[in-house]
């Protein structure tokens, strides 16, 4: 893809990533609003701010643990612990149904806090079992704790590159701890490029999708960023957003108070339409608080009630069928609301083919069906059935009996009218249909939009046939 030869066509062709996107990972990140130019108009976002703890200190950063009046990244109200933090989320998801995704962005940086973010990331599982999980770290953790992430849910990571070359990551970081140790200098940036290219390329290869954040810095990295979006994009990285330095000297950074100048919009630009043909680039990014709450650009952290809100909010299926079918409506433009238009649920791996058992499935693909097509709403965690080796029947280890777990996954899906997996043992299969819930094995290794549509043509076509009968 050639460059773009204008500011206005700059902005044209980096706007639609999504055109640049695989179609799977257009569906993946459809309702993401930090990774979908057009999403981030329709869905909300919350940033949880249970990291208070850094391991790089960067010379465009000061955080700040209570403050109300600055929006940027690194700047909090309050840090939550993780019972706080989804408590909050819970009361937020209850009052904002467009609420897709909740991240942990800091004040810190996640990885450096790991026992307060995956216990923040284990209780969202367990109480917004449809929301989206991400998280935005340096990378210098992520060699580490890469199958922590995919474990816990985690399908979306964002970490910031600024460099590739050690002698300008000097310029960026005073210094870094690892490993108990504290660096500096060339040496640091090497420790960090390292491991964030191992981090990056271990994350890709499993599936995660990866979107690189670089701070253009003026006369540090600006010629510099076309190098980086090459780079990642070699590493399996799916987004570049580069945004402008903020160096104010009330912020006290150190680029603040030592009168780095800040890059203005032509330079932005300019650097943005030289990085699009290595990588589709994010042209929307706030540079959002670690507590945000909201559309970007709309920050409600300060104006909701949460404390109130909390001791009202409940989780449960209820709420769970309630956001599917506000976000069913966003989705299909309205198209989800005609009578004929129904949810239904899909076991996939990846969510290109229907290739998992039902009793091993640990999350569900929930598409709506209408006149608007096949169309992804969200996914939902849910109890694994199965947890003996063969037999959907065998108890394992697990602390619930089969009968718990399913009656959990019945209530998580009392809203969708089929399941579509490889395989249905005959217990499940029998209390989904007693739920009113038709399984389907027919389209097993088959793509999901292709099963999917056949599967409404004929209950489309059964419908009019019954219309016809009844009329006659």
């Amino acid at each position: 893809m050639a460059p773009c030869p204008s500011s206005q066509t700059a902005r044209s062709c980096r706007t639609d990533n999504s055109a640049q996107f695989t179609a799977l990972q257009a569906s993946k990140v459809a309702h993401h609003p930090c990774y979908s130019s057009s999403a981030h108009h329709q869905y909300a976002r919350m940033h949880l701010a249970v990291a208070p703890a850094c391991n790089l200190q960067c010379n465009y950063c000061n955080r700040k643990y209570d403050c109300s009046n600055e929006s940027r990244p690194g700047v909090v109200s309050q840090v939550l612990t993780p019972e706080q933090a989804v408590a909050r989320a819970v009361a937020v998801a209850s009052v904002m149904p467009q609420l897709s995704v909740v991240g942990i962005a800091g004040p810190g940086d996640p990885l450096a806090n790991i026992g307060r973010t995956f216990s923040t990331l284990a209780l969202l599982r367990e109480q917004l079992p449809d929301v989206k999980q991400c998280l935005s770290t340096n990378g210098l953790m992520l060699p580490s704790v890469t199958d922590r992430i995919i474990a816990s849910g985690v399908d979306h990571v964002t970490v910031t590159v600024n460099a590739i070359d050690p002698d300008i990551s000097a310029q960026i970081y005073a210094w870094l701890w690892v490993d108990g140790e504290r660096y500096s200098g060339r040496e640091a940036g090497e420790i960090l490029l390292a491991r964030q290219e191992e981090g990056v390329r271990k994350l890709t290869e499993k599936g995660i999708l990866v979107k690189i954040n670089s701070v253009l810095i003026p006369g540090i990295n600006d010629r510099h960023l076309a190098r980086v979006s090459e780079a990642v994009r070699g590493w399996g990285a799916l987004l570049h957003n580069v945004m402008p330095l903020i160096a104010r000297p009330e912020h006290g950074t150190v680029f603040g108070l030592n009168g780095q100048p800040e890059p203005d919009s032509a330079m932005v630009d300019a650097v943005r339409a030289e990085c699009s043909p290595m990588m589709p680039q994010m042209a929307h990014c706030k540079q959002c608080r670690a507590d945000a709450i909201g559309m970007l650009g709309e920050d409600r952290s300060q104006s909701l009630p949460l404390a109130e809100m909390e001791k009202q909010a409940r989780p449960g299926p209820d709420q769970v069928h309630k956001r599917a079918a506000i976000q069913a409506r966003i989705a299909t433009r309205g198209a989800s609301d005609d009578p004929s238009a129904c949810l239904v649920a899909v076991t996939s791996s990846r969510g290109d083919v229907i290739d998992c058992h039902f009793g091993h499935a640990q999350r569900v693909q929930i598409y709506s069906l209408s006149e608007a097509g096949v169309v992804l709403v969200n996914e939902r965690f849910m109890p694994q059935y199965c947890k003996g080796p063969d037999s959907c029947e065998a108890e394992g280890e697990s602390t619930q009996a089969p009968e718990a777990r399913m009656a959990a996954i019945l209530a998580l899906l009392g809203d969708v009218k089929a399941v579509f997996s490889a395989r249905i043992g005959y217990g499940p299969w029998v209390k989904l249909e007693q739920q009113g819930i038709q399984p389907c094995i027919e389209g097993a290794w088959q793509n999901v939009t292709d099963v999917l549509s056949r599967w409404w043509e004929a209950r489309c076509q059964a419908g009019n046939l019954l219309d016809e009968q009844g009329a006659a």
